[in-house]
């Protein structure tokens, strides 16, 4: 039981300070383009890294993940909705592993 009590608080202090060194150090307007435009890109690219690697291996096949991928990107490219991208290429690896059943 105390494992889980020390763990659990050195996953809040983990989480926190993060959250609260930003506004210790930073207590001016941060006025560089270049540190602006890396804060603004860091969210993107952290969750890119996260999902990435399940699409891949999210389906039975890798081809399948593959193509289903590409369907999302190339939809996301001409800026259609979430639900769109997120319908078409689930539909896409299902048309695809319908076809390699076949």
């Amino acid at each position: 039981m105390n494992r889980i009590i020390i763990a659990v608080l050195i996953m809040a202090f983990v989480t926190y300070l993060p959250r609260v060194l930003p506004i210790a150090f930073f207590q001016k307007r941060i006025t560089s383009k270049i540190f602006k435009s890396f804060l603004y890109y860091v969210p993107f690219a952290v969750l890119g890294a996260m999902t990435f690697p399940d699409i891949l291996f999210s389906t039975s096949s890798i081809c399948s993940a593959f193509i289903g991928t590409m369907v999302a990107l190339i939809l996301a490219y001409f800026e259609q909705g979430l639900v769109k991208v997120a319908i078409c290429s689930v539909l896409a690896v299902y048309l695809f592993n319908l076809l390699l059943a076949y």
